[in-house]
């Protein structure tokens, strides 16, 4: 993505916790000279600020009239590494938000992003509000206000009812499309007035990988031999199928904003991807073409669509037929629908070519990017793309 895509976006938010510096790979420094850097190091208007998912971090999940989610149903179900993880408890946010308010502002932060669980807020999956869960993000948004934290709202971080998932698999369907522009329409009314940065969906990318081409995110769709443990998907096609309807709820969402809300609330909405920074292992014309191949199908796979419209040309060329198309009136839709491009950046990466990846019978994304990637150049090199247990 060259200036046309960093031209469109009004509004860069950067996120970074106190704990983290993100370096290329050459530049990284010692831990003692990464702790000499000030504020003042900083441009004023450079932000400050945490982030939580709800899952990870409310718990409770079986109280105050929430319903469950993809994420209990997966990890109840025995499916995390360990066999026994799950959110019940989480960070106990539910229960200890102010004293975690009280503790961002002692530390300094200046914005704190935080998603609502859409099981909480309408456990149903549409129609009526729970009024514990309305009250709940009430009085989060009113402590943080009462702190003088910017506040960042996602609206979706992986944690799907599992009511709409039982009903027509989620975002498999597009029937998610409609659900998903009912759900943000009750937070922009109910939650505009005091917040004003959205970001609609965390890292579409990496739900749609680890949930639909591995399996190792709920809920846990994958085929052989991509994937294992999967009692069904179908890893060569269903990843593009989810980001594309990703794409479209997203769509559908800022245009509702835009139409109902932003004049008057005066906020802005986006996306954030996962993304690496990707760097060539050599100056070889193969591994030079892998890496922008990287950058295509894990930023420009999310982003490109947003800014200009479509797919990034290289994955329409590889993907084919198993790519999904947006109609005319889809691609007038979705095109800048972005005030801001949000960036989960958590390093970066020597990318090599992978030779005869295309050649054989079954393609998944991984096989698709055709590339290697290492964390320093003495590492050996890995073929998996974006398949690591994170959700942050």
């Amino acid at each position: 993505m060259g200036a046309p895509a960093r031209s469109i976006c009004r509004h860069v938010l950067v996120l970074l916790s106190l704990q983290l510096l993100l370096v290329a790979p050459w530049q990284a420094e010692t831990a003692a000279r990464a702790l000499n850097f000030t504020r003042q190091d900083f441009p004023r208007d450079f932000v400050f600020g945490a982030g939580t998912s709800a899952y990870q971090y409310e718990g409770a999940t079986d109280e105050d009239g929430r319903s469950p989610s993809i994420w209990d149903t997966f990890t109840h179900a025995g499916r995390m590494p360990d066999k026994h993880s799950t959110g019940d408890l989480g960070a106990d946010g539910y229960h200890k938000y102010k004293e975690d308010v009280k503790l961002m502002s002692d530390t300094g932060l200046e914005a704190y992003r935080f998603s609502i669980s859409w099981p909480r807020l309408i456990p149903r999956g549409r129609g009526r509000i729970n009024p514990k869960g309305l009250e709940y993000y009430n009085n989060v948004i009113n402590e943080l206000v009462k702190r003088g934290i910017e506040i960042h709202v996602t609206l979706y971080h992986m944690d799907f009812p599992q009511i709409l998932e039982d009903e027509y698999h989620g975002w498999l369907s597009p029937r998610i499309v409609e659900d998903f522009a009912a759900y943000t329409d009750a937070c922009f009314r109910e939650f505009g007035d005091r917040v004003k940065h959205w970001t609609t969906i965390d890292e579409p990318n990496v739900i749609s990988i680890s949930g639909y081409d591995n399996g190792i995110f709920p809920p846990g769709r994958c085929s052989a031999p991509f994937g294992i443990n999967c009692t069904a998907g179908n890893s060569t096609v269903e990843p593009y199928i989810v980001a594309h309807n990703f794409i479209l709820a997203h769509a559908a969402a800022v245009k509702l904003y835009r139409q109902k809300y932003q004049a008057t609330q005066k906020g802005v909405v986006g996306m954030n991807a996962y993304g690496y920074w990707s760097y060539p292992f050599s100056t070889s014309p193969a591994d030079l073409a892998a890496t922008q191949r990287s950058l295509d199908f894990t930023i420009g796979w999310i982003i490109n669509p947003l800014v200009h419209g479509d797919y990034p040309d290289s994955m329409k060329r590889i993907v084919g037929s198993r790519l999904p198309k947006f109609t005319k009136e889809q691609l007038e839709m979705i095109r800048g629908t972005t005030d801001f491009i949000g960036l989960n950046q958590y390093t970066s990466v020597y990318v090599g070519n992978r030779p005869n990846s295309a050649d054989t019978e079954l393609q998944d994304y991984n096989a698709d990017i055709a590339a290697t990637f290492r964390f320093s150049t003495s590492d050996p090199p890995k073929d998996q793309d974006m398949g690591r247990p994170t959700m942050t």
